[in-house]
């Protein structure tokens, strides 16, 4: 190694080192201030929360019968109905998604069209939850009369699950190899059999992980709930009925409740569940990303 080469790989002097030093400082105050903030509200959430979910009547009482002031009673109507909605809002966002992505990626590619929609997708992964509940219910509930329900808060959470679930499956599917569906087509497969045999497998992982991310998303959302269904303190199982409880909603409801009523602690510890049902969802995607590369190795 020559002299030159060696004097460039040295530490840096002067005001390069001050420079550096400086950049240094900043980045590692910038990490503790994202940090410190994170760490405060987790700590304050699990040592108020944790109290509360370790109680069996959390996870098999609803609110029936009990008041703030009693206390008592569980969250089982709102972890429920936090999973009913979710599950509503998969079950019609995911096809629509995921038909989406392979209509830009296998049929339409480089086109106008598939520009055109992926700029209108981008616009909508912009779009504020309120929004997308003022227009579900400016459409569904003024004009159409449908009524608010769990399902027209489900609707609203479509469009904010849609532009998540369609961006990560159009990229796992630019991540297929063009050499597998030329050789699928060499062989005489027609293109949509390729697409369901070869490119949807090899792509599943990420667009499975891509569903999950965007399910765990959705379930934290309170603005549409607030506005497009009622709050219910007792189980209610019907998708269309005008009310149910959720865990956003809870907390909402609970936030005004007296420090000194033993209902109070119901806001931390339905904090605490919708955080760990969010915290699952991601492990989950990171398990299923995880196997995929064991798989492939």
């Amino acid at each position: 190694m020559s002299a030159a080469t060696h004097s460039s790989l040295t530490a840096p002097r002067g005001s390069r080192r001050l420079t550096d030093g400086i950049v240094r400082g900043l980045v590692y105050l910038s990490a503790v201030i994202a940090i410190v903030p994170l760490v405060w509200i987790l700590v304050s959430i699990v040592s108020k929360g944790l109290p509360v979910i370790l109680n069996v009547d959390w996870w098999t009482k609803d609110l029936a019968g009990t008041t703030d002031r009693r206390g008592g009673g569980g969250a089982l109507h709102a972890i429920i109905g936090t999973l009913e909605i979710g599950l509503i809002t998969a079950a019609i966002a995911v096809p629509i998604a995921i038909l989406g992505a392979i209509f830009l990626i296998e049929y339409a590619r480089g086109t106008k069209l598939a520009r055109g929609v992926s700029f209108m997708v981008d616009i909508l992964s912009g779009i504020p939850s309120i929004v997308a509940a003022l227009f579900v219910f400016a459409f569904l509930i003024t004009i159409l009369g449908m009524g608010r329900s769990a399902i027209a808060a489900a609707i609203s959470l479509v469009l904010l699950m849609l532009p998540t679930v369609l961006r990560s499956t159009e990229e796992m599917l630019k991540l297929v190899p063009d050499s597998l569906r030329e050789a699928s087509y060499a062989l005489g497969i027609p293109k949509w059999k390729t697409i369901t045999t070869i490119v949807i497998p090899t792509a599943f992982s990420g667009i499975a992980t891509g569903v999950v991310l965007g399910l765990a998303r959705v379930m934290g959302e309170t603005a549409p709930l607030l506005i497009l269904v009622a709050y219910a303190r007792n189980l209610y199982l019907s998708p269309t009925s005008n009310s149910m409880g959720t865990l956003p909603t809870m907390i909402n409801t609970g936030r005004d409740v007296a420090e000194t009523l033993a209902g109070y602690d119901h806001v931390w510890g339905a904090a605490l569940t919708l955080i760990l049902l969010v915290m699952g969802l991601n492990l989950l995607a990171r398990w299923i990303a995880h196997a995929s590369r064991l798989k492939d190795r």
